[in-house]
């Protein structure tokens, strides 16, 4: 067997529909590594892992991990037991400092790990699992004590989740409309300024900041998720998040700013109608991988209407499929994608679907 990890890659994409597309595969020298990891990957959507993301960073885990037992140990996946897991550690985070990782980046490594030894103990591909486990007591809520199940030891205690720093009002303020809207800092058009989709931007950068969205909720909502407001008295308006949408496929709710409703309007009228004009002159479907074409929806239908007939759950339209939608007149006819105007400059590569 060639023990070089040198060989071992990772496919991020897969042909496959929907969720299926984005789980990984683990390649030596073009063809599948081990056909039992293979059937753990398609696993995943069933075992708790429905977002793309932990798709993409669980193969990775996983990849490294099988480099490391190749190249170093000279052994498969199935094969390692609790002294490469001390080796592993050894050169993961006791190594040189530009090899080494950060403890919560080991953490969630092991995590991945464990998950993928629990399943194949259970498969009975393995008699035992590399990692060692222990009870954890906490307090239950009738205050007595609950075992709860193992803890992998090799996690390690003192990694912190993240460092969150604040910024105050006057920060953001100077951040939307300077580096989004491109203005100066008096607040007045800067000469010279070829800043593209300020509004858009600027609109972006107030939704996150106001509702707590996530960034893949908040750029593949469609225009006709956000409400009209009429009622002067309202302070607020409730939208609901369908369950495709949100991470874990939980579904959620989220209250938006009256305030915000008529920056919605205006950018609607202005420089979003611009764009969906622009994407109807260039053709801009042609250029979207298998396209969907619906009509035009309505605020608070809950089945996007098809053309050539029948409906798709709102429920169930993930963000990748959102990405898709091309809205078409009653006739058929293409007039504009669900995110004509592109990418949305707030340094997070996502695009906005509004």
């Amino acid at each position: 067997m060639d023990n070089s990890g040198a060989s071992i890659v990772i496919q991020e994409r897969r042909t496959a529909d929907g969720l299926d597309s984005y789980i990984p595969v683990i390649l030596r020298d073009g063809a599948i590594y081990d056909l039992h990891l293979e059937r753990y990957f398609l696993d995943l959507p069933l075992n708790g892992s429905r977002s793309r993301h932990s798709l993409r960073a669980h193969g990775y885990d996983v990849l490294v991990w099988v480099r490391f037992l190749a190249s170093a140990r000279g052994k498969s996946v199935w094969q390692a037991d609790a002294n490469d897991v001390g080796a592993y550690h050894r050169a993961r985070r006791r190594s040189d400092a530009e090899f080494r990782i950060s403890a919560s980046t080991w953490n969630r490594a092991i995590a991945s790990l464990d998950k993928l030894y629990r399943w194949a103990e259970r498969e009975g591909l393995i008699e035992r699992t590399p990692f060692t486990h222990r009870q954890v007591w906490r307090r239950s809520h009738d205050g007595r004590r609950a075992a709860v199940t193992g803890r992998n030891d090799a996690y390690e205690r003192a990694a912190r989740r993240s460092d969150v720093r604040f910024i105050d009002l006057t920060d953001y303020r100077a951040f939307r409309e300077v580096g989004l809207r491109g203005l100066t800092v008096e607040g007045t058009e800067r000469p010279g300024a070829r800043d593209r989709n300020g509004a858009r931007n600027a609109l972006f950068a107030d939704l996150l900041v106001t509702t707590g969205l996530r960034l893949e909720e908040a750029s593949h909502l469609l225009a006709a998720e956000i409400p009209v407001c009429d009622a002067r008295s309202e302070r607020q308006r409730r939208v609901e998040l369908p369950a495709a949408l949100t991470k874990g496929d939980r579904g959620r709710s989220m209250l938006l700013p009256r305030r915000l409703l008529p920056v919605f309007d205006a950018y609607i009228a202005v420089e979003r109608a611009a764009a969906v004009a622009k994407f109807a002159q260039r053709r801009g479907w042609e250029a979207i991988d298998r396209p969907i074409f619906i009509h035009s929806p309505s605020f608070g239908q809950r089945a996007l209407p098809l053309v050539g007939g029948g409906t798709m759950d709102m429920e169930v339209v993930t963000p990748d499929e959102r990405a898709r939608l091309v809205i078409c007149a009653d006739d058929g006819t293409p007039r504009e994608g669900s995110r004509p105007s592109m990418r949305c400059n707030l340094g997070c590569g996502h695009r906005a679907a509004w």
